[in-house]
């Protein structure tokens, strides 16, 4: 049996490019022993995958870095994979005993799947597409009584100008803005209508959701990552700023309206070349960037 360690130690988003490495290898090598060391913050999402045979937290403090050198080196891994690129997890690796070890080439000319391609390759394993398929080895139920025909708003801190990134667009919407948006949606996709939040739900929803939205939405605050990977799978379509959301939608091929900042469009082809069923849309105000979406429905 060949034993692998990889190293995924930031994201969920960032895994779900990891999750289709470990799918290609455990289809070659279905007998192979994978172990991945994550953060704190992707551990419990990747412990899902029943794919993986171990998950081991790479926790931030020196003493914690030195005790995983001593329980890693107990072992010998036949290939060591430094899949985050992180120069904390290229140090760990130096102390371990391994046959081989790939770090990924992180040319800016190339994208993260023909990244995880060339790794693949240098492995003598082969790439197919049903290997993008990286959410089929799961065995999680949605914790709610929720099965409807719906689409999913994904509406994060993304979209609010004080809570993302300043320099980018502003798209954050007034709440009549918002509710006529709400309103179109429903028209136009007959549909019943899901809108999901990030860990906080921003301010504009609240006040929505306080004076009372049609009976057609359903909204769900603050859902653990893995019943919002459950709720994407099951709508017709995702609309959301780009993150983790994107590559679930991607991953199990549901349609998808990507909102992303135009002068980072390269930045973001980098993650999104593989994805399936895709459409992207700049951000830009929230008028002119609603009437889009909805021509793109």
């Amino acid at each position: 049996m060949t034993s692998y360690l990889i190293f995924r130690t930031d994201r969920i988003g960032d895994f779900l490019l990891t999750i289709i490495l470990i799918n290609s290898i455990k289809r070659n090598d279905p007998n192979s022993i994978i172990t991945v060391i994550s953060s704190k913050k992707n551990y419990h999402f990747i412990k899902s995958f029943k794919i993986i045979n171990e998950v081991i937290i790479l926790k931030n403090t020196l003493p914690d870095k030195i005790k995983l050198i001593y329980k890693l080196r107990s072992s010998y891994y036949d290939n060591i994979i430094v899949h985050d690129s992180k120069n904390r997890s290229s140090i760990i690796s130096l102390f371990l005993k391994y046959g081989r070890k790939i770090i990924p080439n992180n040319n800016l000319n190339i994208s993260y799947i023909d990244s995880i391609k060339e790794i693949i390759s240098k492995l003598n394993y082969n790439f197919i597409e049903s290997d993008l398929n990286t959410l089929k080895y799961r065995d999680h139920n949605f914790s709610k009584d929720f099965n409807e025909d719906f689409i999913l708003l994904h509406f994060d801190e993304k979209w609010i100008y004080d809570d993302y990134i300043t320099e980018y667009t502003n798209i954050e919407p007034l709440k009549d803005e918002l509710i006529s948006f709400i309103s179109l949606l429903l028209t136009v996709t007959n549909k019943r209508l899901v809108i999901t939040t990030g860990i906080r739900s921003p301010n504009i929803l609240n006040n929505i959701i306080n004076t009372g939205l049609n009976s057609r939405v359903k909204v769900f605050k603050e859902l653990d990552f893995l019943d919002l990977e459950v709720l994407i799978s099951k709508s017709k379509l995702l609309i959301s700023c780009h993150g983790s959301v994107s590559h679930v939608a991607a991953a199990h091929k549901i349609k998808q309206i990507d909102i992303i900042e135009e002068k980072q469009s390269n930045f973001y082809s980098k993650w999104t070349s593989h994805f399936r069923n895709y459409n992207s849309i700049h951000r830009m105000p929230f008028a002119q960037l609603s009437s889009d979406i909805i021509k793109l429905l």
